[in-house]
């Protein structure tokens, strides 16, 4: 092999080290991103679960407008549920994490290059994702529990329980829809 292919295949292996480097930083930054998303969530579960406590009266100050004791078993099962799915999602992210860095350090020489099989990474980041998104779909409605015995029962019609349903319903579903969004686009990528 002369000088020039040799240059030539250096160049190649070099470019081939910096793009793996690359997405497999980008890889584990946004794993580290979900991790932390979903502890921020699991203590959102956690508050939740604080506020089940039976017979508790709505500050609506109605009798009628009082949560029943079904409305506090959903509650209950929502932020279990919503916990699950969280934990899924943080441990097959940590998984693949680990997985990543594990790879990584096998040869001293590539300490930032791993030869991973991208499509059972994207599986992994897919899972995740969706464990991400089903957890926050079950905090949304047990959420909403927690504003009907807070507040009183929707059925009640009080003002401030219907703007502060609404509210939660528009802002969490539209930024599901972002993340639902971008994960599908970096899926495909």
């Amino acid at each position: 092999m002369d000088e020039s292919e040799w240059s030539v295949q250096r160049a190649a292996s070099a470019s081939t080290a910096t793009a793996t480097t690359t997405t497999t930083s980008v890889h584990v930054t946004a794993l580290d991103g979900l991790v932390n998303v979903n502890s921020l969530f699991t203590i959102a579960v956690f508050v939740g679960l604080s506020l089940t406590t039976p017979g508790q009266r709505s500050l609506e100050n109605k009798q009628a407008c009082d949560a029943d004791p079904d409305v506090a078993r959903k509650l209950l099962v929502f932020e279990v549920v919503s916990f699950s799915f969280f934990l899924f999602s943080s441990l097959v992210a940590q998984g693949l994490k680990l997985a990543i860095n594990l790879l990584n350090s096998k040869d001293v020489n590539e300490a930032f290059r791993a030869h991973i099989n991208f499509k059972i990474l994207r599986l992994g980041m897919m899972a995740s994702a969706v464990g991400s998104v089903m957890g926050c779909l079950f905090l949304m409605l047990s959420m909403v529990n927690v504003i009907e015995i807070r507040l009183g029962m929707l059925s009640c019609g009080s003002k401030s329980t219907v703007h502060a349903v609404a509210a939660l319903l528009i802002l969490v579903s539209s930024a599901l829809l972002v993340y639902i969004s971008t994960a599908i686009y970096a899926f495909m990528q």
